[in-house]
């Protein structure tokens, strides 16, 4: 059975069609969820793709949290449906509680677009289970506000409990402990910053 994901797509978004292109390059079937759904229409997995949510004003993903479309996200989630958030999609996330810690500006307050080298660090996520423990990956960054922070309790927890999904093995943008993903306590929701 092929698997239906939903591309949430917010004002401002403009990874959607890159996204949905991979899904479907991966034998999927995608297709767009609007900011201002209140249901997911049945699909099997959801992507909160990167982009410019809302314009990123206020904060990032601090206005697209608030879109009708995540309340869906969030029950999908806590129900143990796959979600992944890239970039922008992964702001949204911590935005909404969906994953720990928040992304701030970058150190030396640069936009970084440049391929950088990850280390997937676990494999027992909704994003990683067919990827190798240590492999490498080099993926693009795009972004201002890609820096990953969480206080001294979380850290410790996502440390503990295998939950920092990726680690950029020459750290672009002054995340913390070199995080470039994480995951929720469930494995089922992951945030990424590289596309």
């Amino acid at each position: 059975m092929t698997a239906r994901v939903g591309v949430v797509q917010f004002p401002g978004t403009n990874c959607e069609l890159d996204t949905m292109h991979a899904i479907t390059q991966l034998g999927g079937e995608a297709e767009i969820l609007f900011h201002t759904e209140r249901t997911l229409r049945n699909v099997d997995a959801v992507i909160v793709p990167g982009g410019f949510a809302h314009g990123d004003y206020l904060r990032t993903g601090a206005i697209a949290r608030f879109s009708p479309v995540m309340d869906a996200v969030a029950d999908h989630a806590a129900a143990g449906g796959p979600v992944v958030g890239i970039c922008n999609g992964f702001q949204v996330l911590c935005e909404a509680g969906l994953l720990p810690g928040s992304l701030q500006k970058n150190a030396g307050l640069k936009f970084l677009c440049a391929m950088v080298a990850i280390r997937v660090e676990t494999v027992e996520t909704v994003l990683t289970g067919r990827a190798e423990p240590g492999q490498v990956l080099r993926i693009p960054v795009n972004h201002f506000e890609g820096n990953y922070v969480c206080d001294a309790e979380t850290l410790s927890a996502l440390r503990s409990e295998d939950r920092v999904v990726l680690r950029y093995l020459e750290n672009p943008n002054g995340s913390l402990d070199d995080i470039a993903g994480v995951c929720n306590e469930g494995r089922n929701v992951v945030g990424l910053m590289p596309h």
